[in-house]
């Protein structure tokens, strides 16, 4: 890769945490295998002083979702779902489901379906102005209050209330970001008989050796767990707030385990994770998945109006989204130097997950700002990536 290019991928980084875009972040380059570059700049702490570090420990929120597709993808190769399964089937508070026509409260004509969720076609959001966002942030309010109580609601009593809840739509008629993931992470318990948490423990992240990955930081790591920063007209100030039912302080085993935004992990973990991927299902000689079920978990598109829906997320124009992933598709589209065929995606407090096929290559950014995902600066630091790809 071009030295001169990874040197200004550094001289960016250090922009942002001396323009007060940031307080820190790492980020990690892989190609053919090996490793091709790392860099780590800013604080972990302000406050302390502390440093980001390679095994600093990040929340992932949205990352977490290739993570649950990748599970839902083992018991789908594993031949114990089909993804036309209703999902009423595993939740019974998914049977009678509706939505509201014209204020009226109306029955669906047909049940959810596993690929529903994994395509984020499903009806479910994450809250709004209408009757499906008015109950679902009531039952996620509930959620969040109830986080340190001796009655918190649980991976499977989350997913079977939110059944209860209207829809913003009839299954399969629009894309609508929202709570499909940790509906699949209650599937994953009911189908395998334990936790979410355990199943991925025993079927992702111990064979792959992700030992600082898992949905809360034990005490003995807590001193590596980065604070939470958002961006305000005074400067970065540090954000304690828990948000959609995940625990800032991640201090405690949570009775929910999102599978749509729980994890924590460290980007060497998280690498493990894209390289098995990449290197179709198999890791330091570890079969994890077949290779026939990763082509088909890191391909695939929206046709109709859940695409015409997606195509307005911005940034992201020339990409599909499918088994909760982005996947690069029409490069005349794209908005910043992407590669075909890449897929990945990111997270709310800025982690940032991309494989490249055709390079052979895992892009992973790190960082814990509110409200970033894929921000502008992302996108910069991609342009110069792919730059850095070129050989001369």
């Amino acid at each position: 890769m071009r030295r001169d290019k990874l040197d200004r991928v550094n001289e960016i980084m250090e922009e942002l945490v001396n323009d007060g875009e940031i307080a820190g972040m790492n980020l990690l380059i892989t190609r053919f295998g090996k490793e091709q570059h790392y860099y780590e700049v800013g604080k972990a702490d302000i406050a302390a002083k502390k440093p980001i570090k390679r095994d600093t420990i990040f929340r992932l929120y949205s990352m977490t979702k290739p993570v649950t597709a990748a599970a839902v993808m083992m018991l789908f190769e594993d031949g114990k779902i089909d993804l036309v399964d209703p999902v009423e089937k595993y939740l019974p508070g998914f049977q009678n489901q509706h939505i509201y026509v014209n204020g009226k409260k109306t029955a669906l004509n047909a049940p959810m379906q596993i690929h529903h969720l994994l395509s984020m076609t499903s009806g479910l959001t994450y809250g709004g102005d209408d009757e499906n966002g008015k109950e679902t942030w009531a039952l996620l309010e509930e959620l969040q209050n109830k986080l340190y109580s001796e009655t918190p609601i649980t991976t499977l009593d989350f997913a079977n209330r939110l059944g209860g809840c209207a829809l913003a739509f009839a299954p399969g008629g629009h894309f609508a970001y929202g709570f499909s993931a940790d509906v699949l992470g209650a599937i994953v318990e009911v189908v395998s008989g334990m936790s979410f948490g355990s199943f991925l423990k025993k079927r992702l992240f111990w064979p792959l050796g992700m030992k600082d990955t898992d949905f809360y930081v034990p005490k003995e790591k807590k001193d590596r767990l980065s604070r939470v920063y958002e961006k305000t007209e005074e400067g970065l100030k540090e954000f304690r707030l828990n948000n959609l039912g995940i625990l800032n302080k991640m201090d405690i085993k949570p009775a929910f385990e999102s599978g749509g935004a729980g994890l924590v992990s460290t980007i060497d973990d998280y690498a493990k994770f894209g390289q098995m991927l990449l290197q179709g299902g198999i890791y330091k000689g570890q079969k994890i998945l077949s290779n026939k079920t990763v082509e088909y978990m890191t391909t695939g598109r929206l046709y109709g109006t859940p695409r015409a829906d997606f195509s307005t997320w911005d940034g992201l124009q020339g990409f599909e989204y499918r088994n909760l992933m982005r996947i690069a598709r029409d490069k005349e589209a794209f908005t910043f130097n992407a590669s075909v065929g890449e897929y990945g995606w990111d997270g709310w407090l800025g982690a940032y997950f991309a494989n490249l096929p055709k390079e052979d290559a895992t892009i992973l950014f790190m960082m814990q700002r509110t409200d970033t995902g894929t921000a502008p600066f992302t996108r910069r630091l991609r342009n110069v990536i792919a730059a850095a790809f070129e050989e001369f």
